[in-house]
């Protein structure tokens, strides 16, 4: 789908724009109108209107320019293609393209309109043109779209006799209509057997006051140069049998005239003779360049036409022509398609050109597909490539010919038997019954279509063209063209009987399924999958199951829930609307509002893994308990300097790095304690949040495009700078990955984001729904060719959309796939308006980018928040849990061991307990998700909670990974069993805090915790009931269950490191590739000095 003409109301933001960043702007838009520039249009033809158009939408944002169109004609812009139907209705406004409150409802200055005025003199030097009107109008660019006007045969004898006629304008048409009110009953001829003699053929049939009608072809069949003589010869039997009598291959030589110099008759060249009183001649145009040729301006010599460069530029600088008046590489066109294209090239070039490649006008796609007489017609591509040879083969079958022979002996073979045959198969259907011909041309192996023409049954022209445009292989065989693709299975659920295996892994039968929900056993997908174990196998037949179930249930009539979770009986789109329309600002307030147990935490394990412990430390948490620091890269693109202060301050906490899919660099191993110092010195040099902890925006991946790539046709590094920085730190759904790319080389991977742009000559296509992961899915294209300035609405719409509806955890790929519709619903909503909510998406997209703040810097800025940034609540000490392991010159943690600890942590029986202060309590806050903190005693660390006023204190290793981290877990509750858990922040082992099943895990039996009474008391701390120090580091401390080097799964690369060992310029075994190099480390050493005190940095 084409984004250009469905899109009501388009209102952007604020988008910086020449520059890739907001600081560098120095234009100020939308213009003052002392600064616009004056664009002169002459001809108000459809070429001419459909540049004001284009123009007007492509500078709606920066008012650059105020436009004044001159026009030859007393009418406003008409279509000319549909000049029959004025037969009908007689009435000129009917015709009219834009009504006259469409010139007139324009920004003030913006259009500006004459009638009925001839521009007679272009003065170049001067920049104005002068009118027939004595008027003198001043210009800054300057568009010649005069059109062109209907030949006539001046050299045949009677030529200018009354009753001759042109077919090109209402007046020609006016004076038609008047001169056949005389001729009732007579014959009238049309010489011409073209498109446009078709056309005229059509007008004078219409009028109903001629007896016959004639059509005059010099060739052995019509329209010969569309159609071959086979669809010719079909044509001329269909407008045969509609009362067209068609005449073939013949001249007229002379016009007979009567006393008054009125028609008669004609006589042909082969001497034979025809009565007739009104003669209407469709040979032909002929490109009206007179205007250019008196201010000097270059025109063709050979058929006319102003001579105009890629650009459209003429011989004069600020001079453009574009439409039929225009001659490209020595051709002018007579069709309405080339001209649009010339009007979308100049008027983007006018108003892209600054953040886009400038377009080039290439050569035009020639397709045409009308309505003859009511007879469909339809030629394509190179439709005549059988005949003339192909113009333009697949790069690749070009290849193959220049390696044929040419040596003599090929010489002579085509001096005595002619030249080869094109490299071109045709495939060819003809039914006279059905009156359907179609012939479709392809490459000789059947791999690419190069064109083709259609009589009778045109459907398929709207999927051929863009197949021969885009030159892409063909996926199914040339056959398939003509008598269609045979069917196979369907994969459809209701198709399939009770016996039929849907799980191969587990045999499981539709009947299996169709069971266990009609007898109430199973009310969910997941028990489905563990009542049958349908889809636990490798997951193929879950789309089958899915809707095996849905159906199921809905025959049943019972509704297929969505809630978001138990504590709401609403969906994750429903409970989004009522907080946007509400207002709600806390948790506690959505709680309130709309909770089945207002008082609940709020949390359930299924829906909730580390996001909000990573949103909690705004970092992503990582196996040893530290923290990976990310921060914004946008697009990719980054100064040395900033490259100097990451490694500044990877160097001095000792983190690991690495770069990211998403072209930024992560940074692991910080200390939760060192997170604030760490943001604190990447934001002093100028850097920010990344988000990557969060459901959000991720990164906008670029190629260089323009800014390096020769190959480059868009500015992709400006574009994904733009959109990064317009939709940062926006939380959605689920993580969000853009991708910008130049060209249709694709080095940025956008078709398998959640949104993508590919550069193309016109601008930037679309793409939405893609992702990577578990479960790839290409994107699919939203709209094509976008000017760069409405990019962002596009995408505005699109992502707010996604939010407001899609469901929980729900990636792009899986909501676009759940549409109904897909993607021709989701291009009516976000292009055409469907539901009449665009400008409400906008706006709430404004709303929320309005609000962004870098979260580090809100920390660094607020001594309340950095309290929560200590390893532990009692003391400043550190604790290591995991052993560092040294490879490929950087530190990482010691691998997870293989096993949990399946110790009775919860029944250890303790020699004695004693109360003991182990932390402030003004430490906790009395929030309504409670709060929570590790304390150190001895060698030993503990979670205290507390929650609702309650207290509660259990180990801080979880046992199944020896992770320390249990204090940074999410609790969860059920009100009804008044049961309190914790969920381990890594793997979501959930351990009960109260109650007679306190230590328990419940969906682990194998591990367990110790926990302990704990109080607060009147003197201000908390107290917990503990064994002596040493017997509670011998069970719990932290140096018995560190994780050291060995104790994980190897991960298998011995001999494969051993091959590579001793191999020139492997990463593991070399410094440097130069004999005396320094290696890396000393390089840098060398580079910032050896120390803080000597000039170097500080590490």
């Amino acid at each position: 789908m084409s984004w250009a003409d469905s899109s009501p109301g388009m209102q952007a933001g604020k988008v910086p724009i020449n520059r890739h960043h907001p600081e560098e702007e120095s234009e100020q838009y939308p213009r003052p109108r002392d600064k616009r520039k004056s664009v002169v249009v002459v001809g108000l033809g459809m070429v001419g209107i459909a540049f004001i158009e284009k123009l007007i939408k492509m500078d709606e944002k920066r008012r650059e320019y105020d436009i004044v169109v001159i026009g030859e004609e007393p009418h406003l812009a008409y279509n000319r293609v549909g000049l029959t139907s004025f037969f009908q209705h007689r009435k000129a406004e009917n015709l009219y393209l834009n009504p006259q409150d469409w010139y007139s409802g324009k920004p003030d200055g913006a259009l500006n309109y004459h009638l009925n005025t001839i521009v007679t003199e272009i003065h170049p030097s001067q920049k104005v043109v002068s009118t027939s009107r004595g008027d003198t109008v001043p210009y800054d660019i300057l568009v010649l779209a005069t059109g062109s006007d209907a030949l006539l045969p001046r050299h045949t004898p009677g030529h200018d006799a009354k009753g001759v006629f042109v077919y090109r304008t209402i007046d020609d048409l006016e004076k038609l209509i008047a001169y056949a009110d005389g001729c009732k009953g007579s014959t009238g001829a049309v010489v011409g057997g073209g498109l446009l003699g078709l056309e005229a053929a059509k007008a004078m049939m219409d009028l109903e006051t001629f007896g016959k009608v004639k059509l005059i072809e010099r060739n052995r069949w019509v329209l010969s140069r569309q159609l071959d003589a086979d669809a010719g010869g079909m044509v001329v039997e269909l407008v045969s049998k509609l009362g067209l009598e068609v005449l073939l291959s013949k001249r007229v030589g002379k016009i007979e005239v009567d006393e008054e110099n009125a028609v008669k008759g004609v006589v042909f060249e082969d001497g034979e003779r025809m009565d007739c009183k009104c003669l209407m001649f469709g040979i032909g145009i002929k490109a009206r360049d007179e205007l250019a040729r008196r201010a000097s301006i270059k025109c063709a010599d050979r058929g006319g036409g102003i001579v105009v460069d890629p650009n459209l530029m003429t011989s004069h600088k600020d001079v453009y022509a574009i439409g039929e008046c225009a001659s490209w590489e020595s051709q002018t066109y007579g069709l309405i398609a080339p001209g649009i294209e010339m009007a979308d090239v100049l008027a983007f070039n006018l108003t892209q050109a600054k953040v886009h490649t400038a377009r080039k006008f290439k050569r035009p796609d020639l397709s045409t597909k009308l309505k003859l007489l009511g007879v469909e017609v339809a030629s394509f591509g190179d439709f005549f490539a059988d005949r003339d040879g192909p113009k333009d083969l697949p790069v690749r079958r070009i290849a193959s010919k220049k390696n044929a022979g040419d040596g003599p002996q090929d010489n002579l073979k085509s001096i005595t038997d002619g030249p080869p045959p094109p490299p071109v198969k045709a495939l060819t259907y003809k039914d006279p019954f059905s009156a359907v011909y179609k012939k479709y041309l392809f490459t000789l192996d059947g791999k690419y279509l190069l064109g083709g023409m259609m009589i009778g049954d045109t459907k398929d022209y709207v999927k051929l063209v863009p197949m021969v445009k885009n030159q892409k292989q063909l996926e199914v065989p040339p056959s398939e063209f003509i008598i269609g693709a045979s069917k196979g299975d369907e994969d459809d659920a209701s198709d399939l009987t009770n016996d039929t295996q849907i799980c191969s892994c587990h045999n499981v039968t539709k009947g299996d399924v169709a069971k266990v929900v009609q007898d109430g056993s199973c009310k969910s997908i997941g028990d489905v999958k563990s009542c049958t174990k349908a889809g636990t196998g490798c997951g193929g037949c879950m789309p089958l199951v899915q809707s095996i179930f849905n159906a199921e249930m809905k025959a049943m009539g019972t509704e297929v829930l969505n809630h978001l979770c138990p504590h709401f009986a609403y969906s994750r789109a429903d409970l989004f609307n009522i907080i946007y329309v509400k207002k709600l600002k806390t948790f506690a307030d959505v709680m309130k509002e709309c909770g089945k147990e207002p008082e609940s935490v709020g949390f359930d394990k299924p829906l909730h893994g580390l996001q909000d412990t990573n949103d909690k430390f705004l970092a992503n948490i990582q196996r040893n308990g530290t923290f990976s620091v990310i921060p914004r890269v946008s697009a990719g693109e980054i100064t040395a300097d900033k490259l100097i202060v990451i490694g500044n301050v990877a160097k001095k906490y000792g983190l690991y790095c690495k770069i990211t899919g998403g072209q930024r660099i992560d940074m692991f191993g910080a200390k939760k304690q060192d997170l604030i110092s760490i943001w604190t010195e990447l934001v002093n040099g100028g850097m920010e949040s990344g988000h990557a902890y969060a459901k959000s925006l991720r990164t906008v991946k670029s190629c260089v495009g323009t800014t390096w790539c020769r190959f480059g046709i868009g500015d992709s590094v400006g574009m994904a700078v733009r959109l990064e920085e317009r939709y940062k730190s926006i939380r959605s759904p689920h993580k969000l990955k853009g991708g910008v790319s130049g060209c249709v080389r694709e080095c940025a991977e956008a078709q398998n984001k959640d949104f993508g742009l590919i550069a193309t000559e016109k601008g930037f296509n679309v793409f939405v729904g893609g992702n990577g992961g578990a479960k790839p899915r290409h994107s699919e294209l939203l709209a094509k060719d976008v000017p760069p300035d409405d990019v962002v609405p596009i995408l505005d719409r699109y992502l707010m959309f996604y939010m407001r509806t899609a469901d929980k955890l729900q990636r792009t790929a899986r909501w676009v796939e759940q549409l109904p519709g897909g993607i021709k619903y989701l291009r009516e909503v976000v292009l055409e308006d469907k539901l009449g909510i665009c400008a409400e998406l906008e706006k709430q997209m404004q709303e929320l980018i309005g609000t962004f703040f870098c979260e580090w810097t809100e920390v660094i800025n607020n001594p309340e928040r950095q309290k929560a940034f200590h390893q532990f609540g009692n003391t400043d000490d550190t604790l290591d849990a995991i052993e560092k392991v040294d490879e490929r010159g950087q530190s990482r943690p010691a691998y997870w061991p293989t096993e949990s600890v399946k110790e009775d942590f919860r029944g250890t029986q303790w020699s004695q307990l004693t109360w003991q202060p182990v932390i402030e309590a003004s430490k906790f806050a009395d929030t309504p998700t409670g709060s929570s903190a590790n304390v150190k005693r001895g060698d030993t660390q503990l979670a205290v909670f507390k929650i609702k006023g309650k207290w509660y204190a259990m180990q801080q290793m979880c046992p199944h990974k020896r992770t320390f981290a249990m204090s940074e877990g999410l609790i969860g509750d059920d009100v009804k069993a008044d049961k309190l858990w914790v969920s381990c922040p890594f793997h979501k082992r959930n351990f009960t805090l109260n109650g007679a099943d306190a230590g328990k895990c419940g969906n682990d039996e194998e591990v367990s915790v110790a926990v302990f009474p704990v109080e607060e008391r009147d003197d201000g701390w908390v107290y917990l009931k503990l064994p002596p120090v040493e017997e509670l580091d011998a069970r719990l401390g932290t140096s018995k269950w560190k994780v050291v080097k060995g104790e994980g799964k190897d991960p298998g690369f011995a001999r494969l490191d051993e091959k590579m060992k001793g191999l020139k310029g492997r990463k593991m075994y070399e410094g440097s590739h130069l004999p005396n190099g320094e290696g890396a480390k000393a390089a840098a050493a060398r580079i910032v000095g050896k120390g803080e005190g000597e000039g170097g940095m500080d590490w």
